[in-house]
């Protein structure tokens, strides 16, 4: 079993910065890639980035590309997500996933999920 535990959301003006940060435990040296997702108030989860936890090669939704920066530190069992450029649409709850054999945009092949953190953009 791995526990993932999200923080670093907030309420921060169009155009701010935030860094989110999500700490693993128990079994993390199964872990082969490690995720970010969001979900916005009536919408479906959709993926934001993903990093190999042992290579660190990332992947990014292309709303996010440019502006957003994933992050790991397999030693520390932190995951990050550095957010630049913020604006209005990036609102949503932010979620931390891990898989033990997949590093991609898939929702459905990360096993842990930790249980969110809330960003919010004013205009």
């Amino acid at each position: 079993q791995v526990q993932l535990v999200e923080s670093g959301g907030d309420l921060v003006q169009s155009g701010g910065s935030l860094r989110l940060s999500c700490a693993a435990s128990g079994r993390t040296f199964s872990l082969y890639g490690l995720a970010w997702f969001r979900q916005a108030l009536g919408n479906e989860r959709e993926f934001v980035a993903a990093i190999g936890w042992a290579r660190g090669t990332s992947l990014y939704a292309n709303a996010v590309k440019g502006r957003f920066a994933i992050s790991a530190n397999s030693a520390k069992n932190m995951l990050y997500l550095q957010m630049n450029s913020l604006q209005p649409e990036d609102t949503a709850v932010y979620y931390c996933a891990a898989s033990t054999y997949y590093a991609g945009d898939s929702s459905a092949q990360y096993t842990y999920w930790g249980q969110g953190t809330q960003v919010t953009v004013s205009s």
